[in-house]
């Protein structure tokens, strides 16, 4: 594997993590936490997990950066967190991130509105099999499924959705990593659940320690880092790759509920779960990008062609003074001068 090719895999692997944890937040939600209580969940996973991010980063917005933020925190975390939660609390665990993992399709026709993206035929099907995929999941699962609970997971992928493709387009300030960016999402988006949880649902419930533990994980591993590795692979691969990792979610919530949870998958949901899968390997392979600069003008069989940067006249000799030899360069550079160091994986 070249080394580009490497540090591309390990990305996404690393962004790959980050909807695999949000897969356990449902049987988390529905074992370890107290019942019905949609706002305070998602106020004790968001904002405690935002303050340590902006401890440790220690950067402020400035500038449109802070309504950006707001905006940002309102659509992935102040918004999300509590209809997430609202159909984690009436849906079967594995059936409320499965409706989630029709982001796909919201984030391919958003990409074209907003970034100027144009879906590929082949993104679409890829989207329309996620999409099919998570119908035969839904539509096999026990017993009727809730209104509102579905619903809600719907306006929940819609909101994430979107945060996803306005994080790609305003990208970040210079000078800011993606834990300040987190860290600034997760804060502004707790700050605006927290009067509603309030008003909604009262004072906070009493807690045991299995409820704490739960809250712990899901304020630190399931947000904290998942969110901080979720920021990062959007800054680094295109809307639509990072989104079509979105049906890992629901395949992780699915496994775990039938592992944990003791809850059937027929085997029409696990074909719709296999479909989904490979969904989301497809949405990794990036579209075939043109040939340029010396690529563009190779003749066909693969050499330089006349007028060409790299054409050579073959009467002259090679390596005449003041030139390497034709097709090479400094180490580290091609022909045309530029570096092709592969970068190096930063963190």
């Amino acid at each position: 594997m070249r080394p580009q090719a490497a540090h591309r895999a390990t990305l996404t692997a690393l962004t790959a993590l980050a909807p695999v944890s949000w897969g356990t937040t449902y049987a988390v939600t529905t074992e370890f936490l107290p019942p019905d209580r949609p706002l305070f969940t998602g106020l004790l996973r968001a904002l405690p997990a935002g303050l340590l991010l902006l401890a440790l980063a220690r950067v402020l917005p400035r500038g449109a950066w802070w309504w950006k933020s707001v905006v940002l925190g309102a659509l992935n975390i102040g918004a999300f967190f509590p209809l997430l939660f609202l159909s984690a609390y009436r849906l079967p665990g594995g059936m409320a991130a499965v409706v989630g993992s029709v982001g796909p399709l919201f984030v391919v026709g958003l990409s074209a509105l907003l970034l100027g993206q144009r879906p590929s035929p082949r993104t679409l099907l890829t989207g329309v099999a996620a999409a099919f995929g998570v119908s035969l999941v839904v539509l096999q699962a026990a017993g009727a499924l809730d209104a509102l609970g579905v619903l809600a997971a719907f306006a929940s992928t819609a909101s994430m959705s979107t945060g996803t493709v306005l994080t790609k387009r305003w990208g970040r300030p210079e000078g800011v990593g993606p834990l300040a960016l987190t860290g600034w999402q997760l804060t502004a988006g707790g700050l605006l659940i927290a009067p509603l949880a309030v008003l909604v649902e009262g004072a906070p419930p009493a807690l045991d320690g299995r409820a704490v533990g739960g809250y712990l994980y899901l304020a630190l591993a399931n947000t904290a880092v998942a969110y901080w590795l979720w920021f990062r692979g959007i800054g680094r691969l295109t809307a639509t790759q990072v989104t079509f990792l979105g049906p890992l979610s629901p395949l992780t919530a699915a496994v775990v509920g039938w592992a944990a949870l003791g809850q059937a998958l027929t085997p029409v949901q696990l074909a719709g779960m296999a479909l989904a899968f490979g969904a989301t390997v497809a949405g990794q392979i990036g579209p075939r990008r043109k040939p340029s600069g010396p690529e563009a003008v190779r003749g066909a069989s693969g050499g330089p062609v006349l007028g060409s940067p790299e054409w050579r006249d073959p009467r002259e000799p090679m390596g005449r003074p003041g030139q390497g030899v034709a097709g090479q360069g400094v180490a580290g550079q091609d022909v045309t001068g530029q570096d092709v160091t592969s970068p190096a994986l930063r963190l």
